[in-house]
């Protein structure tokens, strides 16, 4: 079995620390250089859930997009929510590792299994990565349909194909527009409207979209808008990870048994759709029904 050390060096060679953004909180968080490692899971986030799917599964190290102390902290008190996570793993020797806008921008990244959970062909990076010589590396993609759809029919496919969660995905623009070109961000990606316009793509499908960034889009352009959830965006990276980190074992001869948590973390749990007064219901999400399958 390989150690800590080896393991985290290949991760650090798909997903280099220096490239995140300077805000970010990368890399590992809990384990010893030295354990050995036999067992790996990938999850979108590090919380109790996930950790105690840590432990049930007997993973040796948990690999997360999204940072445990992305803001930082001054305590590891398991008073807390993030204090507990880093005690339950520290007391089952379970390492923690995150790549997050590393993993964004890194060639295949984050978009990139976005792009392939919904049947995109990538062209190219949103934001090409100044560094990348190749013009490979970037932020968010820009994607073609290999035969055109409606923006109706592309937003059954997208709620179809990525991960079921609460809020689905919501849609501006002319259900019967034709879409030949589709710019995808896994995560947040309102901040990306310049660049989107600028590449001339018919569509653009993300995360956490706000009312103003929105509603200013739509204005400007006639450009069509899908908002799926943020967790949902980010999930497929979890199976091309653990693919990636797969591949390297079988290279390497480590035998690492490699998993990718179904569990649904997306903090929205319900859904209440507008309705007349005579005529209201709510519809509650059972947090395993929209688990990947």
């Amino acid at each position: 079995m390989p150690r800590l050390s080896e393991v985290i060096a290949a991760l650090e060679n798909l997903w280099p620390a220096g490239r995140a953004e300077s805000w970010d909180a990368v890399g590992t968080v809990t384990g010893d250089p030295d354990q050995e490692v036999s067992r790996v899971l990938f999850a979108v986030d590090p919380v109790r859930e996930i950790a105690d799917e840590a432990v049930k599964l007997g993973a040796d190290l948990l690999v997360t997009h999204h940072p445990l102390y992305l803001r930082g902290t001054t305590t590891v008190a398991a008073a807390t929510p993030k204090g507990r996570v880093v005690h339950t793993l520290i007391k089952h020797d379970i390492a923690l590792h995150v790549a997050h806008t590393n993993a964004d921008t890194a060639e295949p990244g984050v978009s990139d299994a976005l792009a392939g959970a919904l049947g995109l062909r990538v062209v190219g990076p949103l934001v090409p990565d100044a560094g990348d010589p190749e013009g490979r590396r970037g932020l968010g993609r820009i994607c073609a349909l290999d035969h055109p759809l409606t923006l109706r029919e592309f937003a059954a496919r997208a709620a179809e194909r990525l991960p079921a969660t609460a809020q689905g995905v919501r849609v501006a623009g002319d259900p019967e527009a034709v879409l030949r070109t589709v710019a995808v961000s896994g995560g947040s990606g309102d901040g990306l409207f310049d660049q989107v316009r600028a590449a001339g793509v018919d569509a653009f499908l993300t995360a956490d979209l706000r009312h103003h960034p929105a509603s200013e889009a739509r204005e400007q352009a006639p450009l069509a808008l899908l908002d799926a959830a943020h967790w949902a965006t980010e999930w497929p990276w979890c199976e091309q990870a653990a693919a990636q980190l797969d591949e390297i074992s079988d290279r390497e001869g480590w035998d690492l048994r490699v998993h990718v948590s179904r569990t649904v973390t997306d903090p929205w749990t319900a859904h209440a759709a507008s309705t007349t007064p005579d005529d209201a219901s709510v519809y509650a999400s059972d947090p395993t029904a929209g688990a990947p399958n």
